[in-house]
This record gives C-alpha cells, sequence and structure tokens, in this order.
C-alpha cells in the first residue's frame, strides 16, 4: 500500500516573525516575490520526489497570515489510522490549531482517519516534530523541552498505548526532534549528539547500537538535512554533506537531495512539509527490552 503523506499548500508562506534561532525575515523581504516563486518550486519539487518514491499526497488548503501551515508535521501524531492534534507553544502558531481540526476532521469524513482527538488546552506538544515513531523498534521517541512539554509524553502513551522514548532537547536551534533526530527504515538513527541533554544522549546510546547510529556534525545538522522523510531505501532531505550522503549510500539508500532553502529561511525542510497518515503498529517489530514510559 501505498504511504500516504499530507502536505499543505505553500500559497500563504512567509517568513514574517522570529519563533526560532533560523528565522530570517529580512532576507525573506529583501525580495518577497522571489522568495515567493522559490519556495512555490521547493514545494513542488519535493511534492514530485515524494510521488517518486510511491507517496500518495494529500494537501490542505494554507491560510493567510498562518505561514507556518505549511509544516504539517507539527499538526498533530498520526498512528494507526487515530490522530492526537497539536497544541501550540508559540503565540504565533496557535491559530492553526482550528485551521489543521477542521482538515482532519475532513480526513476523517473521507475515510482517511478513523479517530481525532485533543490534548488539554496549554498542554504543548508540537506534534509529529516532537513525537516520531520508529516502526523497528515498536515506539515512538518524543521530543521536549522546547516546544514540547515532558507532562504531553503520559498522554500521547495513553492514547496510542505505545512506548515512548522522551530525549529532552537543549538548544533553541534544534527545536524540535525532527530537525536532530531520523529513526530510519533500516534500524539507523541519523542524529546530532549536540541537541540533546546528557541523560537523553545516553538513553540513545543505550538503546541503540553503535553500528546503527549515524552521528551528524554540528555543520551537518545546520543544513537541516536530518529533517528528512526516509520511504523504504529512499531518504528525501534537504542538501547534504558528502560524508553522509556516502554514509547512506554504503547503507543502501537512495538519497534525493532537494533545494529546500526558502523554508530552511523558516526552520523547517522535507519532514516539516510532510505528515505521514498511514504509520501502523502492524509494521513494527517487537519492542526492544528496554522499558520506555508505558502505556496506561
Amino acid at each position: 500500500m501505498a504511504p500516504t503523506i499530507l502536505m499543505t499548500d505553500p500559497a500563504h508562506f512567509e517568513v514574517d516573525y522570529v519563533i526560532n534561532p533560523w528565522m530570517r525575515p529580512e532576507d525573506w523581504h529583501r525580495d518577497v516575490e522571489a522568495n515567493r516563486a522559490a519556495a512555490r518550486a521547493a514545494w513542488s519539487g519535493l511534492a514530485e520526489a515524494l510521488r517518486a518514491a510511491g507517496a500518495r499526497l494529500e494537501v490542505l488548503p494554507g491560510a493567510p497570515d498562518l505561514p507556518d501551515m505549511v509544516f504539517p508535521a507539527n499538526a498533530a501524531v498520526v498512528l494507526d489510522r487515530r490522530a492526537l492534534l497539536a497544541r501550540f507553544a508559540c503565540v504565533e502558531r496557535r491559530p492553526e490549531e482550528a485551521r489543521f481540526r477542521a482538515g482532519f476532521r475532513g480526513l476523517q469524513a473521507r475515510g482517511l482517519i478513523d479517530e481525532v482527538a485533543e490534548l488539554p488546552e496549554g498542554l504543548y506538544q508540537e506534534g509529529a516534530g516532537d513525537c516520531l515513531w520508529d516502526a523497528g523498534r515498536g515506539q515512538f521517541w518524543a521530543g521536549h523541552g522546547q516546544r514540547s512539554l515532558r507532562g504531553a509524553i503520559p498522554h500521547l502513551a495513553d492514547f496510542f498505548g505505545q512506548p515512548i522514548v522522551p530525549l529532552e532537547l537543549v538548544s533553541p536551534r534544534f527545536y524540535h526532534l525532527d530537525v536532530c533526530f531520523c529513526p530510519l527504515p533500516g534500524g539507523e538513527v541519523l542524529h546530532y549528539p549536540g541537541a540533546f541533554a546528557p541523560a537523553s544522549l545516553a538513553e540513545i546510546h543505550d538503546r541503540i547500537p553503535v553500528a546503527q547510529r549515524i552521528e551528524a556534525t554540528a555543520e551537518e545538522a545546520g543544513l537541516l538535512c536530518l529533517n528528512a522523510v526516509a520511504l523504504g531505501r529512499t531518504v528525501v532531505m534537504a542538501r547534504t554533506s558528502p560524508r553522509l550522503r556516502a554514509i547512506l549510500a554504503e547503507r543502501g539508500y537512495r538519497v534525493v537531495e532537494l533545494d529546500l532553502a526558502p523554508f530552511i529561511l523558516s526552520g523547517g525542510a522535507a519532514f516539516c512539509m510532510t505528515l505521514r497518515l498511514d504509520r501502523s503498529t502492524a509494521a513494527a517489530v517487537a519492542p526492544q527490552a528496554l522499558a520506555a514510559v508505558p502505556a496506561g
């Protein structure tokens, strides 16, 4: 069955405020029309690459004055056709909640999602950007400490009934887990160690064998190439380094690099611009013996 991926039309994308260290409105406004055209081209290039890798796309409309709707990874966590909608920490993004709620209700009406639920108000958790499903380990990895609250993780565990490993993020530059941590289908995990608290980095080392850890340098993480979409043996990512490209190729992955510069101006790249709707526990292997945050 083809992977189903949600994207948001980029018509209203711009960089007009600052909520992370990547955002540079001054660069965007130097040539707004050129940047809008570049963003449309970059979005279309990503959509084309995903389709070429076998994905089926669902596209939601954006909305005026909600430029970051183009990053639907933050809209919800979705597993087994059940969606738990995000609560945004930044006031600039909170109006997106109603738009995404309506969008997911529409997906539910069309039979693409069976259930749509919400977290309590004020319990900030920013979707799949901070809750990554690792099918090979049968668990979630959940980022907290920047945008998402540690206290939201038990709610995720209860709702989905799956173990969750909390990881504390310590750098505003790596404000979501998906910009510094990428589980791959073969069991490898591409990550930037400098984004994590020492105890969380130790947790990563305990749970992932050294042979499956692919560590990015600060310079490589700064390309936002770890914010990647892996579909089978294809990894779609922003332009990366020759070193990481070679490592992934050696592991049997086909790397598709894209120029996503307009979106990197806002702190997002390929994964941020997508949300898998079809992830399923049925495709997961048995979880590792190490205990995560249990469900229930």
